[in-house]
This record gives C-alpha cells, structure tokens and sequence, in this order.
C-alpha cells in the first residue's frame, strides 16, 4: 500500500490563512479605491472626500438633532409652567384671557384675484393671516369672514400654509359676499366712499377689498359697492390723523383698526394703536388742527423710518380701496 502524505492544518493555521485572505483582499480593495480616487480630478476627489465625511457624521447629527428637539420641548415646558404660574400669581392676567364675542362680521373680499400678480396675492395672503391671529388675541373678536377664496389665493395658501383648513374661528366662503350676507346688512368700507363711519354697527357686516394694486385700479371697490346698491363708508381717518402718506390702507390694517375701536371705545386710540410710525400720523385737535409740536416729532420719526421701514410695512400698504 502505497503511503499518502496527509496535511493536516490546525484550526490556527486556518484562521491565519483566512486572515491573510482577507488582509489581501482589504488590500487589493483599498488599492482599487486608490487607483481609482487618483484617476478623480481634484474636484471629483474634494466632493468624494465631503460625501464620505458627510456618511461618517450621519449619527452624530442624528444625535444632534434629537438633543435639539429635546431641548426646545423642555423650554416650552418650562415656558407653560412659568405662564401658569405667573397667571396663578396675578388675577389681573386671568381677567385678560376672558373674551367677549362681538357681533360685528368683518368680510375681506377675495373677488379680485384676477386683478393680482402672484407676488401681490402672496401680500393678500400674508395679511389675511395677520387678521386671523389678531383676531384670535383681541379681547372683543369679531366674526370673520372671507369670500370669493379661490385662484391664486387659495392656491397659495395650499402651498404655503396647508394648516389654513383648520384655522378656527373663521369662515371661509368660494361664494360673493352678497350671496352670503343680506345686502341690507353689508357696508363696503372704501376710502372713496364720501360717507364717514362715526360708530360701528353692531348688526352689520363690514366688508374690506382683499385688493393689493398699488393704485392701479383706484376707486373699484368704491364702484362695486355702488353698481351691487349696497352701503358704503370710509373709516373717519381725516377727523382724527393727518398723514404723510396716502390714507389707503392694508388689509390687516383696516381690520386691526375695527377690532381696537371696540376694545378702546374711540377712533383716535384705535387708529394711533394700529398705523405704522412710517405712514406719519399725527394727532388732529378737537377742531380739526394739527397740533405743531406733535407734527414736529412724527415728521422727524418719518423722516428716518423712510430709509429703514418697519417690518410691518413689507405685506403691502394698499387695499383697503
């Protein structure tokens, strides 16, 4: 019988060889990578280097993140705890959370969206979310109500704003106001109107022209309001306010006037609460003369807001036409 030469490799021998194996393969691999990372050009190799950098930091990130997240969650819990406690401690800012419905409807005719650049339906848009959360703070809110919501508007509000669907207390209409109000109980307010508002009715619906145009097309709600037959007036700025500026006035601005008058009682402390500094308004005397000194001061304050205007003014200064 002829003698067979037996190898006989240990277990060690074989961890070693496979050790070695894929020593020689980590190798080639890396060898590959090298070649390859060589054949790159500079700017090929700067962007492989971010990417793999941008792996390798993925969980540290995520950790990131999640102690950010964390953080602003104990803040405003910390936040609810001190308003609570601050709430508990003085009785007055109880008294400040109780609110009175007004029966006053305000409207905000949305029926000129063809008249609009896209850029000028966005200012519509952002004013018409300054009134829902003014209203939503005012001690005395009205009923709000906004028609004619369809086009560019509602398209915008889909994009930028898709939470507009669950705004409470708030009425979204895709019909005409005079479908949705009697006529005998609408009032267009219109800066062109000759009738001046002295009181607020508590009975009416006060509509305001959704309209950011920059003049282009002056005296059209004016003209609505008559060829519809219903009533029309104008806020009565011209007692109360000289302005340096024209008296047409945004939106949210006209609404932010109505809600003050029925929490302060009188126009002259609701349009000073609300007109930007940058309009120049200034106080008129009981007689209707402007008082010198005020003026002084208001046309210095003017004078500077004109080279950095105030942040309110960047929704549009022009619809209540």
């Amino acid at each position: 019988m002829a003698n067979e030469n037996v190898n006989i490799v240990s277990p060690c021998e074989n961890k070693e060889q496979a050790g070695d194996s894929e020593s020689t393969v980590e190798t080639n691999k890396n060898s590959e990578e090298s070649t390859e990372t060589q054949s790159l050009s500079k700017r090929q190799r700067k962007k492989l280097l971010r990417q793999k950098k941008w792996e390798e930091e993925r969980e540290l990130r995520k950790q990131k993140r999640k102690d950010r997240k964390q953080q602003r969650r104990l803040q405003r819990q910390n936040n609810q705890d001190e308003e609570r406690t601050e709430i508990d401690r003085n009785p007055r800012k109880r008294l400040r959370k109780v609110v009175t419905l007004s029966s006053v409807r305000l409207v905000v005719d949305c029926s000129f969206d063809s008249l609009m650049h896209l850029k000028d339906v966005r200012k519509l848009h952002k004013q018409i979310q300054r009134c829902y959360a003014t209203n939503r703070r005012a001690p005395f809110p009205v009923q709000f109500i906004v028609t004619s919501l369809g086009g560019q508007l509602k398209q915008s509000m889909d994009e930028k704003d898709k939470g507009w669907v669950n705004w409470k207390d708030i009425s979204f209409k895709t019909e005409h106001y005079s479908e949705v109000v009697a006529k005998e109980d609408l009032v267009y307010l219109t800066s062109d109107s000759p009738n001046v508002l002295t009181e607020l009715d508590q009975n009416k619906a006060y509509v305001i022209g959704g309209l950011v145009d920059h003049n282009h097309h002056k005296g059209i709600t004016f003209e609505k309001a008559k060829e519809l037959g219903i009533a029309h007036a104008q806020l009565p700025l011209s007692s109360f306010v000289k302005m340096n500026s024209r008296k047409v006035l945004a939106v949210n601005h006209v609404f932010e006037i109505i809600l003050a008058y029925l929490e302060k009682g009188n126009w002259q402390d609701a349009f000073f609460t609300v007109l930007p500094q940058r309009k120049g308004a200034v106080a008129l005397d009981q007689d209707g003369a402007q008082d010198q000194e005020e003026e002084e001061e208001q046309e210095s304050d003017f004078d500077s807001d004109e080279q950095a205007p105030p942040q309110m003014g960047k929704n549009g200064e022009d619809t209540s036409s």
